[in-house]
């Protein structure tokens, strides 16, 4: 191979226990180790798969720095326990993702946003009450100062059930169409 030539592909790349321990920092015994396990994967004696065993040994060190035990009572790694405990976790994230997107669940950020702000202008409007109503009051009856202050708290408290569910819609949220899942008529 030239020196300008590019690498597209190392999927079939095989190395010694030596690189990979070097690779890890590890000792070469614990890379045979790892790989009677099946984390690393051997491709012949003596060789490993360098893009298999570098993918599998980097879940391992995900999955243990995220507290998940990879280990058993008898010591060895499930890697297909694993595997599947990942997938299940991507697919987890995804479907919130979809949720998100579908307006059926909201980001707390803007559940806060919104409701601060809805909060803000209802506190506005019951502070300002007593300044709207008091030049009115003046001078009236006991039975009309109540009515027209309930009145006005009434008002303020509507303005609070007046709320807009758009208004908590993420900026990945997207409008879904009734008819996008249908199937298309047959012609029979």
């Amino acid at each position: 191979m030239a020196k300008s030539d590019k690498v597209t592909n190392i999927d079939n790349i095989t190395v010694s226990a030596a690189v990979l321990a070097d690779l890890f920092s590890v000792d070469p015994r614990m890379i045979r180790y790892r790989a009677e396990e099946g984390l690393i994967v051997r491709a012949a004696k003596g060789r490993y798969k360098l893009v298999e065993s570098v993918k599998n040994y980097i879940l391992m060190m995900k999955l243990e720095k995220e507290g998940v035990s990879t280990e058993f009572a008898d010591g060895e790694i499930n890697l297909e326990e694993e595997k599947g405990l990942h997938e299940r976790v991507k697919r987890h994230i995804s479907e919130l993702k979809l949720q998100i997107m579908k307006g059926e669940v909201h980001k707390a950020e803007d559940v806060e946003a919104v409701m601060a702000d809805m909060l803000a202008a209802f506190k506005t409007r019951v502070m300002n009450i007593p300044s709207k109503v008091a030049p009115i009051l003046e001078n009236r009856d006991a039975a009309y100062i109540k009515d027209r202050l309930i009145s006005e708290v009434t008002e303020a408290l509507n303005e609070l059930k007046d709320y807009d569910p758009k208004s908590f819609y993420s900026e990945e949220y997207i409008e879904e169409s009734e008819n996008e899942y249908e199937q298309p008529e047959s012609k029979n």
